[in-house]
């Protein structure tokens, strides 16, 4: 009798055929998930250091710009207008490309230059030295953040796919190979009961069959017999 754990299906070769397929199917699935899993597993562990160390590298190159502006400031003096007097559109622009890891889609960010820089000039009457020194800090900054921000994003979507992917592999492994096993059992087993009840009766009606034919013989010896003593010597 079916159970709430097993398949609705009528027990029979073709049945059971068709479950043994698709337990193959089932696990053989959830070995490919397992694998993509520890494949995201792997890449997450990895962009996660790059995260920290990203970081940590991040906190002293903000510290060395806070000083390059401090001194530049110092040396050039206040410039801040004549930077916000030169900025008509961005220099510095984020283009996204795509990264594949076991088929999961992750967005990867990069910077580029765009034009010229409207700030060749500044500091040209004070501390140029400074301010050259203020660009690449703060250059390397921008590198930085856009780096951090893709890394991040990248440890968001693999996070969830992993997550995601897990989920898959429990539900195969808890609820549905158990269900196709359960189902396969079910019909093995009324199939071997079958079999059992056609032997049974393959075996009564050979039985059967031998009496009527050892009846059979003794009415036939006795009808010769009768035959043989009435008829004259």
């Amino acid at each position: 009798m079916l159970g709430k754990d097993q398949i609705e299906i009528f027990p029979s070769r073709t049945a059971q055929t068709i479950m043994k397929a698709q337990l193959k199917g089932a696990q053989t699935g959830q070995n490919l998930l397992k694998k993509k899993s520890d494949a995201l597993t792997l890449r997450f562990q990895q962009i996660l250091k790059k995260i920290i160390e990203t970081k940590m590298l991040m906190s002293e190159v903000m510290r060395e710009a806070g000083f390059s502006l401090a001194e530049a400031k110092f040396t050039a003096g206040d410039f801040s207008t004549t930077v916000f007097q030169n900025v008509n559109k961005a220099q510095v622009k984020i283009r996204a490309k795509k990264d594949s890891v076991a088929g999961v889609t992750l967005p990867v960010f990069e910077h580029y230059h765009e034009g010229t820089d409207n700030y060749e000039l500044t500091g040209l009457a004070g501390g140029g030295e400074q301010l050259a020194k203020l660009k690449r800090n703060y250059a390397k900054a921008v590198e930085l953040l856009v780096g951090l921000a893709s890394l991040q994003t990248s440890y968001v979507t693999l996070d969830k796919a992993i997550k995601i992917t897990d989920r898959r592999v429990n539900a195969i492994e808890h609820v549905i190979i158990p269900r196709i096993e359960h189902t396969l059992a079910y019909i093995i087993t009324e199939l071997d009961e079958r079999e059992q009840e056609e032997f049974y009766r393959l075996r009564k009606i050979r039985e059967k069959k031998k009496i009527l034919k050892e009846k059979s013989d003794k009415d036939l010896e006795q009808w010769r017999a009768a035959r043989e003593a009435i008829e004259p010597a």
